[in-house]
């Protein structure tokens, strides 16, 4: 009987679930000025602001920004999306602080032509995507309006109320998200802000939740919706906040309709016109996808499963794995990008775009590891040496040193400079045998074949 009854409620937990995906694109300007578009934390308030965006009387706006164009095309074909060939502008009015002109300029609203529309992305169906004008920064508690993020240029994409639980969305989102960081085209540190739509089929009215700004949110507020509807009932259309401080949601207002936004043409605007020819340019731009990479990692370049998901989490670093292997053989690769390169970002905090390094330097580097040239201490330490640009390596300045006779004498000389470590060695201590190697390896200017020096060093240190 409790394993029905439990049965029972995971059946009524099991909701219908839309969202409203809200992503920055990435531009130099606003959309509709040119004002720099800057979605950086902590920035001074009322700094990137003009007439135009701050909606002054008499301030009309310039041609939209191409590049913002390009991007939510590129994004509506990476949905799978049909891209549509004449847009209106909309007005799409609402009484706000955070609204300067007491409406937004979209590309959605009643008897709007979306971007692009009747997609489907990782088996859940994309109502529509279209590209917008985002609000000014309201805090609500001081009254206080930052303009510097009006008028910046929008994303929104629209899901079918096609999922059933609060995993289902988070598995879903996380997978949208690393698909638009192979595109480029949207600011992965401004993150993603989700409207999610959540009601129980039959038994409760669409409640649609705010403004979450993290995928974990979005998981807590679905899972926290759908039990207090399921306690609660809900017989009218809500919106809802997310208060994360007590886990629960809030009642900000009634549902508005689309009417209730009173959708008008834009006067100010004329029709954007897309062409055939300008969307088979931007299909040609497209890059592969996470899963058609991860694949062809695997297949292709007989690369672990593990692995393989390592490098294929950034572009950047599949690309440029892909173009090294041109190069090098993929085994060799695999442990200079995985680890060395990636400890070497991180040691820099930066990512590979923010720096230069050119593959044939670094394909010349791991080729001169490999034939033994160099030693890979040497190798990462020119590695480490690569910021903020590569340079080609050369293997006479720092040859391997080989020679059995010539690492003798200077690891005579160590032992003769370190005898406490030598006495500590001699007492079982094995640590001092490593920061006699260490010794060398300083000497040599890490040089020293690593093996070679190893066994000359414990029969050093046995005499």
């Amino acid at each position: 009987m409790v394993k029905q009854s439990m049965e029972n409620k995971q059946l009524e937990l099991n909701g219908m679930i839309g969202l409203e995906i809200h992503t920055y694109l990435v531009t130099k300007e606003k959309l509709f000025c040119r004002c720099k578009a800057s979605r950086e934390k902590g920035l001074k308030s009322n700094i990137n602001i003009c007439p135009i965006c701050t909606g002054q009387p008499g301030a009309k706006p310039m041609l939209p920004n191409e590049t913002a164009l390009k991007q939510a095309v590129r994004i509506g074909l990476m949905l799978g999306c049909k891209i549509n060939n004449e847009l209106v502008w909309k007005r799409k009015h609402y009484n706000w602080p955070d609204l300067p002109k007491g409406y937004q300029n979209t590309l959605s609203g009643a008897n709007a032509v979306p971007v692009g529309e009747n997609g489907k992305f990782m088996g859940i169906k994309i109502s529509s995507m279209h590209l917008e004008e985002d609000p000014a920064s309201w805090n609500p508690e001081t009254g206080e309006v930052d303009y510097n993020r009006s008028g910046l240029p929008l994303v929104e994409i629209v899901t079918a109320p096609d999922f059933s639980t609060a995993e289902e969305v988070m598995d879903w989102l996380w997978k949208l998200v690393h698909a638009l960081s192979y595109l480029k085209a949207v600011d992965s540190n401004a993150g993603i802000k989700v409207d999610t739509n959540v009601s129980i089929p039959k038994k409760t009215e669409r409640v649609e939740i705010k403004n979450l700004n993290s995928i974990e949110n979005v998981g807590k507020a679905i899972e926290y919706e759908l039990e207090r509807q399921a306690e609660e009932g809900g017989k009218k259309k809500e919106t809802r906040r997310w208060d994360d401080a007590k886990g629960k949601t809030i009642l900000m207002r009634s549902k508005e309709d689309a009417e209730d936004y009173r959708f008008i043409s834009d006067p100010d605007l004329l029709n954007i016109m897309i062409d055939k020819k300008f969307i088979d340019e931007l299909k040609k731009s497209m890059p592969e996808s996470p899963d058609v990479k991860l694949e062809k990692l695997i297949k292709k370049h007989k690369i672990d499963k593990k692995n393989a998901e390592v490098l294929a989490k950034n572009i950047d670093i599949v690309e440029f794995f892909e173009k090294v292997v041109e190069k090098v053989n993929p085994a060799e690769a695999l442990h200079w990008i995985t680890i060395e390169l990636m400890r070497f970002l991180n040691y820099n905090k930066k990512k590979l775009h923010e720096v230069k390094i050119e593959v044939e330097h670094f394909a010349e580097l791991l080729s001169l590891v490999h034939k033994g040239k160099i030693t890979p201490l040497k190798g990462k330490e020119i590695l480490n040496s690569w910021h903020p640009k590569s340079y080609m390596p050369k293997a006479d300045d720092v040859e391997k040193i080989t020679d059995a006779e010539q690492l003798e004498k200077i690891i005579n000389g160590v032992v003769k400079k370190n005898i406490k470590a030598v006495e500590d060695y001699n007492r079982g201590e094995q640590n001092a045998f490593n920061f006699l190697m260490g010794q060398v390896m300083r000497e040599t200017q890490k040089r020293a074949d690593y093996t070679l020096s190893r066994k000359i060093l414990e029969k050093v240190l046995r005499k």
